[in-house]
């Protein structure tokens, strides 16, 4: 790291006030909307009887799974020592905190009494995943700041590789335990099903790194600093394999309830006769989420162009927004076997309905611009991004 200089952003011109001035008023509208739910109630939101994790639920699950993938390319660095991702250590780092305080931030505001926080930090259940992840995202915090301070005290860094260690350790568990608030739900058929943990892991990793790609060329953009093409090419390469797992768990996920036919229903449901939820499982999650950003990876006419590559990340974000979706909503959507055997003909038998209000919308969209913030603010008062990255550095001393 001695070959890397790192220095703060000035944060001067007009286009940084205008980014802080626009991030500040989407949190106030988020504030706004939490305000407006909390006074009325949360029937005023598209939530229901049945469908009680809604669109919130969306954008954190989203933001916490994103976290912990962001910090992938700083797990690469320092657990496999790849020096090419050395610099970018410090920024990985910092995107992971960020994303997971703007994730944090929705969940908590979408519980409407914010005080029964107090009584979930107090009273732990054990037996309760969501206990568990309480514990776990406090201890993401913890880890990866010390992580950080490994990185930013020269005469820590000798350390880093075991605390990179524990990181990358205490993330997989994290995105474990979120997948697993799904993969052991047995009353919703959509949910109960074991391989929801690895896929959540394999979804943080495309997730976070599609957030992590668009953060770092926006930053050396609007900075003005060289990005050289070999880190740019390696982020590349490694965001298709990543979109590529995610669609081989996809498919093993929908082929593995197929084949059991208590899931005939839900999975007919989901796939062909499911309206909106079909629509976007194959026009949204499939297509533009995963074929379309592959094709712009790897396709020879648009595999050097860096726009392509920050459209491909802009897809994979929006077809992950969808593919929890379709997940969280769709699968309460449909309705639960609350008697084997029998057909329910009121209340419950049917499919459920769900529409999107827009302080669920505000509240989520406030929770990405407080990760962007965070970040825009830190990287103007702390150094956490290298002066350069371009090829010949790179090529000089991280090419391997």
């Amino acid at each position: 790291m001695s070959n890397i200089r790192f220095e703060q952003i000035e944060g001067k011109s007009l286009g940084f006030y205008i980014l802080i001035t626009g991030l500040g008023i989407l949190i106030l509208a988020a504030l706004g909307s939490v305000y407006y739910v909390e006074h009325h109630g949360h029937f005023v939101t598209g939530m229901n009887n049945r469908i009680v994790w809604g669109m919130p639920h969306v954008f954190a699950l989203f933001l916490i799974v994103a976290a912990s993938g962001a910090l992938n390319v700083a797990s690469i660095s320092s657990v496999f020592n790849k020096k090419l991702y050395k610099p970018l250590s410090r920024l990985s780092g910092l995107v992971a905190l960020s994303l997971l305080a703007g994730g944090l931030m929705v969940l908590v505001l979408d519980l409407g009494r914010i005080d029964r926080l107090i009584v979930a930090m107090t009273e732990y259940n054990f037996k309760s995943i969501f206990a568990w992840n309480i514990i776990l995202y406090n201890g993401f915090f913890v880890v990866v700041a010390i992580y950080l301070w490994m990185m930013f005290e020269r005469r820590m860094n000798k350390f880093s590789h075991k605390v990179g260690l524990v990181a990358f350790s205490w993330r997989l568990i994290l995105t474990t335990g979120t997948g697993s608030i799904f993969g052991f739900l047995v009353a919703r058929q959509a949910y109960d099903a074991v391989i929801m943990a690895p896929m959540f892991i394999i979804m943080s990793f495309s997730f976070g790194l599609a957030s992590f790609i668009l953060i770092l060329m926006a930053s050396y953009k609007w900075t003005n600093r060289p990005l050289g093409n070999i880190i740019v090419n390696r982020l590349r390469n490694l965001l298709g394999v990543f979109v590529a797992a995610v669609m081989y768990f996809v498919a093993v996920y929908h082929l593995g309830n197929l084949y059991l036919a208590e899931n005939t229903g839900i999975e007919n449901f989901i796939l062909f006769d499911g309206g909106i939820y079909t629509k976007l499982f194959w026009y949204g999650q499939i297509i533009l989420g995963g074929i379309v950003p592959m094709v712009l990876i790897y396709h020879p006419i648009t595999k050097g162009d860096r726009s392509m590559l920050g459209l491909s990340s802009v897809l994979i974000i929006i077809g992950g927004f969808i593919q929890l979706y379709v997940i969280i909503i769709g699968g309460q959507a449909y309705p639960m076997e609350l008697f084997p055997g029998k057909e329910v003909l009121e209340g419950y038998g049917d499919i459920a309905q769900y529409l999107v209000s827009l302080p669920e919308v505000f509240l989520g969209i406030g929770g990405i611009a407080l990760a962007i913030i965070i970040v825009t603010f830190l990287v103007k008062f702390l150094a956490f991004l290298p002066e350069s990255l371009e090829d010949d550095l790179a090529d000089l001393y991280y090419k391997r």
